[in-house]
């Protein structure tokens, strides 16, 4: 082994680093992940150069006004907090053909046609395959640069010659540095390379997107080397097959982490949509039992859902239970609760919970909409169409709480609902609303008189 090198092993699921090889992850647990890989010992810092560092008191660090450039995408500004910030390193990571490329590709798009320098990296493509791609998405300004490179000091020289205002990374995975000696995508590379990207951008205060590909569980390659190291991470979701897409922040040092921004695809690339709810809400049918709409806030954004339950008896010893967009182990709770306060027989019975649209929802206050809709469909009567509800559900049946009902009952208020079910402790704060009925309840009995009198 060359001098001033150690071999270290590398778990390539998750970036756990171990002195020897071992065959299940202590981290992740995935099992015969972990790949050796030989890092270069840095010599530490001299006592002399210890001495020359200096610490700054908070009060004499000044102020800074925090501009922001638009990216020309609305739905892209609100997820990464108003728009792009100056020398901030983003990392932007999805399933493959997901749309990852036609997103970063549509903001250059943009932002060379406001007189920004952009400069477009790729590691994936030949410069006729972006060409292709671009003639489908517009019409481009002069200020974009392509450039079909690997090699990170060859780029790196690009930078500090051109000096971009903005510059995209496509792919981390595929890039390599030469000081390092292991595979392009491995651990090791991906830190080093993500390491030298952020000097760049922190440096000479150029923002960098850089592109990174998914695992089979959905995080990007190496997550927790990449997560720490950039300012913001963002996840587009949804299946590659639908035409949705949903562009969530995970971590952003510079806004919330919980905004989402709403995208369709179509044939010309990635197509705002501007009003979530009602094309979550398209196609619903009308008079169907175990079906009911509900409202779920994403950041600041409250946005409409319907929720469907089929509920049939069962044919074998064990009935089955199916959940898509949502916890599976809620599902099953909120039946118990259902079997338990209102002794309706679930257990004789198959249960299938759908969130339409596709998408995921992890917040509580769809609750009461999951135990409508499964009652819905098994009392086979159809709940209103012009109903709403939201509320989290306890074990005792109560119906508790939630927060920003004034948003919610105006997005439902906005797209012609006329009757919102919430908990009874929040009535109180819905005072002046006018044109819609709204009923609180406190316990699922009382859910039950309201619906099936």
């Amino acid at each position: 082994m060359a001098k001033g090198k150690v071999s270290v092993f590398f778990c390539q699921e998750c970036g756990y680093e171990s002195s020897k090889w071992v065959g299940q992850c202590p981290a992740c647990k995935a099992w015969n992940s972990f790949a050796e890989e030989r890092i270069e010992k840095k010599s530490s810092k001299t006592i002399k150069e210890i001495k020359e560092v200096k610490t700054y008191k908070i009060n004499e660090i000044a102020d800074t006004e925090d501009t922001r450039l638009s990216t020309g995408i609305s739905e892209f500004d609100r997820v990464l907090g108003g728009g792009i910030v100056k020398g901030s390193l983003v990392l932007v990571g999805g399933d493959p053909g997901i749309g990852k490329s036609t997103l970063l590709l549509q903001m250059s798009k943009e932002l060379s046609v406001t007189d920004n320098n952009i400069l477009y990296v790729s590691g994936e493509e030949s410069l006729q395959q972006i060409k292709l791609r671009a003639n489908r998405i517009g019409d481009f300004g002069e200020k974009l640069s392509l450039l079909t490179e690997t090699n990170l000091m060859l780029i790196k020289g690009v930078i500090e010659k051109t000096k971009p205002d903005v510059v995209v990374i496509d792919s981390i995975q595929t890039m390599y540095n030469e000081d390092v000696n292991s595979a392009p995508g491995s651990v090791s590379q991906v830190r080093e390379t993500t390491n030298v990207l952020m000097q760049i951008a922190k440096g000479l205060g150029i923002t960098i997107f850089v592109v990174g590909h998914v695992t089979k569980e959905g995080t990007v390659a190496g997550p927790r080397v990449l997560e720490h190291m950039v300012d913001t991470v963002l996840y587009i979701e949804g299946d590659r097959y639908a035409s949705y897409r949903v562009l969530r922040g995970v971590k952003n040092r510079f806004g919330s982490t919980n905004e989402i921004g709403v995208f369709k695809m179509n044939q010309d690339g990635l197509e705002e949509v501007l009003s979530p709810s009602e094309y979550m809400l398209s196609g619903k049918a009308k008079d169907s039992s175990g079906s009911v709409v509900t409202c779920v806030v994403e950041g600041t954004r409250p946005m409409l859902l319907e929720i469907q339950a089929l509920v049939t008896k069962t044919n074998f010893g064990m009935p089955r239970r199916t959940a898509v967009g949502v916890d599976y182990n809620r599902v099953n709770l909120l039946m118990a609760v259902l079997e338990k306060r209102l002794h309706i027989p679930l257990g004789e019975y198959d249960a299938y919970v759908n969130i339409t649209g596709g998408i995921k929802i992890n917040e509580p206050s769809i609750d009461l909409g999951l135990v409508i809709a499964l009652e819905s469909s098994f009392r086979n009567v159809p709940v209103d169409d012009k109903l709403i509800c939201f509320g989290e559900v306890g074990l005792s049946g109560e119906v508790r709480s939630v927060n920003m009902v004034d948003k919610r009952i105006f997005e439902a208020k906005k797209l012609g609902f006329n009757k919102c079910i919430i908990p009874q402790v929040q009535l109180k704060e819905t005072e002046g609303f006018q044109g819609i009925d709204i009923i609180g309840v406190k316990n699922l009995s009382e859910v039950s008189k309201v619906l099936y009198k």
